[in-house]
């Protein structure tokens, strides 16, 4: 059942520029696409790439509703390059509205600057009268008190459309009531929090408060190529054994597909198909389940 939540792709296309900070680290321009004969391509190319790609695949694949990329950046940059990055953003936007989905900034929190570090260059769409997205990472610590956990604030401030992780929300009562009142989710990822420590026991992650509260809430998988993980249905099966609790059933497994749908870079006309083309696959999959042997 879970391979048809795979509707829609979601891309990070991260500017890596080169960086020299006072001798100290130098960012190589991975993002560079070469042609044998050594010519380069734009990120525009790289876009209109991923689209095509997308189209054809969508071809032979009826059921794959298209691909968003959130266009990322590293945030151990510093502000000037930040701030090409944010303009950069709004071109391909402009350029290409229907697949370039908004903005983000990745990379560790706890060695990386803070959202507040870059306000000047991320209010720069809001002045300017552009409606740039944002899809912040923010919180992914299970400490308190630090520059990591009052990134969900700023993410706020910012008006992010979700946000990464959101680990420590609820050791902050006032972001997490402003989130819920915003239906703003948070993509929990639990293999990634398994691996990189913050949780060794799902059943005390702190999502599973947000569950059981009702805060809107989508199933990520972060990072599957690098932990080894093979497609979203493993973080599915995490949450809903772990984190789900021992009252998770069919109603928690569709709403967290539902919210998949419910809360993607989606258009609304996008979004509907989606769910016409979901409703079938879940209808054929209840379906199946009753007819098993019990």
């Amino acid at each position: 059942m879970l391979s048809c939540l795979s509707l829609t792709a979601t891309l990070h296309l991260t500017e890596m520029e080169t960086e020299a900070g006072k001798g100290q680290r130098t960012w190589p321009r991975s993002h560079v696409v070469y042609e044998l004969n050594g010519m380069t391509h734009t990120q525009e190319w790289s876009v209109r790439t991923y689209k095509e790609v997308a189209c054809m695949f969508a071809k032979k694949h009826p059921g794959f509703i298209g691909l968003k990329i959130i266009y990322s950046d590293n945030r151990l940059k510093n502000v000037s390059l930040i701030t090409k990055s944010i303009r950069t953003a709004m071109k391909l936007q402009t350029r290409f509205p229907g697949t370039v989905a908004g903005f983000d900034l990745v990379g560790r929190e706890d060695t990386g600057y803070s959202l507040a570090y870059y306000r000047e260059a991320l209010m720069i769409p809001a002045s300017q009268g552009f409606k740039l997205p944002y899809f912040f990472h923010a919180g992914e610590t299970d400490w308190q008190g630090t520059s990591i956990d009052r990134n969900l604030l700023d993410a706020l401030i910012l008006n992010s459309t979700r946000i990464g992780h959101g680990f420590a929300l609820t050791k902050h009562p006032a972001v997490w009531t402003d989130s819920w009142k915003k239906d703003i989710p948070i993509e929990v990822c639990p293999i990634s929090n398994q691996v990189l420590k913050l949780v060794s026991d799902l059943r005390t992650h702190p999502a599973s408060v947000l569950m059981a509260t009702g805060h809107p809430m989508v199933i990520s998988s972060d990072d599957p190529a690098v932990f080894g993980a093979k497609g979203l249905s493993y973080d599915f099966y995490e949450a809903f054994m772990g984190i789900g609790g021992m009252t998770a059933d069919l109603r928690t497994l569709k709403q967290l597909a539902i919210n998949s749908i419910k809360y993607s870079a989606l258009f609304d006309t996008e979004k509907k198909a989606a769910m016409e083309t979901w409703e079938k696959s879940w209808n054929n999959f209840v379906a199946d389940l009753a007819k098993r042997p019990k």
